[in-house]
């Protein structure tokens, strides 16, 4: 049997690595697995990052396969994520890769990340007799899945794989129907470290690590390139993770930038953090925003909605705190956005007196706001988006439901429809105005009729 891992990014190669040593893939004895991975890269510009084929702190998670065949060796400079190919060339595409990478079609299972589009989707179309899992990929995997795939390859997904993060939640990627696999908190925590990069940092970081001082970790996220606010909204944001770290009172604060972030928010968070009355560092150095947190023995990990909130506080046991989650959630445009459940679940385990510190009431959460985004995909969450619902105050209703997708889905806590709404809005298929002048049509051909008979022609 042939186990072919088609994965891009650290966290996905952590966690299948992770499910691995917890034998959580084992469907039948070891010896007798082929585990192949298939890297590729998902960067825009694939030739300005590392990937997890080649990057030297994941040396040791790649050892747990007995061999590699990086997927642009095939495609060439074809980008992996515009791989389409045609329906009539896949029957060929399968030949080829089953004689190029030696594998039995009747006997192979796939394991992929980001099912919903290329290369993935693709694998999964192209092998139609492979079984498939899904390997999560952080708080993406508690989003419903986004696009509706083909019967023949959805029917086919049968476990969903994913880093228990959040503990006593359930991802919604692949319900109602994949088995949910969790992977253990300290088996995951296990191959993070082996991950650890600080062979590979400069010799200057070195004092930051010496230094045992109380220190809190911000970690800095570029929204503005996302559209989601001003350069000037960005300064102020990072401002007030300056301001929500002073809570735990470090006497220093390490910051690790975006990659892709200009100079000049550094120097606002600098100017912050100096003003609080802490010394400050910068990082810039490989190392995963967890395993930082660790070698610094940070008392705390600020972010906006990353992943790494919810992994360290699960993984390490350390304390998290977030800043203008809940300004995020109000400007995800469309409502459908793949980031709104990060940002959902960040900001309700980082609120202060969270409701939601129960995991039954943050599953009731992640369902309702699910089921809002795609309706048609989650449409068995509609009864749990109903309860959770009717028992909302205005206020924190209007914190993670849009006002005008709770009317369009006919949800508890809809505004009441204005005479304009109530003409247009669907009823029998086509809007009511629609419906009425269709009606108009109808009555008007039935009179023709009727006045046609009674002079006999």
């Amino acid at each position: 049997m042939t186990q072919l891992f088609a994965l891009h990014s650290a966290y996905g190669l952590a966690t299948a690595s992770a499910a691995i040593d917890a034998g959580l893939l084992d469907t039948t004895t070891p010896e007798h697995v082929d585990r192949l991975l298939v890297p590729f890269t998902s960067s825009r510009v694939p030739e300005t990052t590392v990937g997890i084929a080649v990057d030297p702190a994941l040396r040791s998670l790649r050892e747990r396969f007995g061999r590699i065949e990086e997927l642009e060796g095939i495609l060439g400079p074809l980008h992996p994520s515009s791989w389409e190919p045609s329906d009539g060339d896949l029957p060929i595409l399968e030949r080829l890769l089953t004689r190029v990478w030696s594998l039995d079609p009747h006997d192979l299972e796939l394991f992929v990340q980001s099912p919903q589009v290329a290369p993935a989707r693709t694998l999964m179309s192209l092998f139609p007799h492979a079984r498939i899992t899904v390997i999560g990929d952080g708080l993406m995997t508690y989003s419903p899945m986004r696009v509706r795939l083909p019967h023949t390859v959805a029917a086919r997904i049968g476990r969903v794989v994913h880093a228990d993060v959040v503990p006593g939640v359930r991802p919604l990627v692949g319900s109602p129907h994949a088995e949910i696999v969790p992977v253990p908190p300290a088996v995951f925590a296990a191959a993070l470290r082996e991950t650890d990069a600080a062979e590979t940092d400069a010799a200057e970081t070195d004092a930051l690590f010496d230094e045992e001082l109380p220190t809190v970790l911000v970690l800095g996220q570029y929204l503005s390139a996302l559209g989601l606010m001003s350069p000037a909204e960005e300064i102020a944001l990072q401002e007030q993770m300056i301001d929500r770290a002073a809570r735990w009172s470090p006497r220093r604060i390490v910051f690790k930038p975006h990659p892709s972030a200009p100079p000049l928010l550094t120097d606002a968070v600098r100017a912050r953090a100096t003003a609080q009355g802490a010394a400050f560092e910068e990082y810039r150095g490989g190392l995963a925003a967890e395993l930082l947190a660790e070698r610094l023995d940070a008392v705390a990990v600020v972010a906006g909605f990353s992943t790494a909130l919810p992994t360290v506080h699960a993984l390490f046991g350390r304390a998290i705190g977030a800043a203008g989650a809940d300004t995020v959630l109000r400007r995800l445009t469309p409502f459908e956005n793949s980031n709104r459940i990060p940002a959902t679940i960040v900001d309700a385990l980082t609120r202060e007196r969270s409701p939601y510190a129960d995991p039954a009431r943050l599953q009731l959460l992640v369902d309702a706001v699910g089921y809002s985004m795609q309706p048609e995909l989650a449409g068995h969450l509609r009864p749990r988006a109903e309860e959770f619902l009717r028992g909302l105050d205005a206020r924190e209703r209007d914190r993670y439901f849009a006002p005008e997708r709770l009317a369009d889905l006919r949800l508890p806590g809809a505004p009441a429809d204005g005479i304009v709404r109530r003409m247009l809005r669907p009823a029998g298929g086509v809007g009511r105005v629609e419906e009425w002048r269709l009606t108009a049509i109808g009555a008007r051909r039935r009179v023709g009729r009727a006045w046609r008979a009674i002079r006999g022609r």
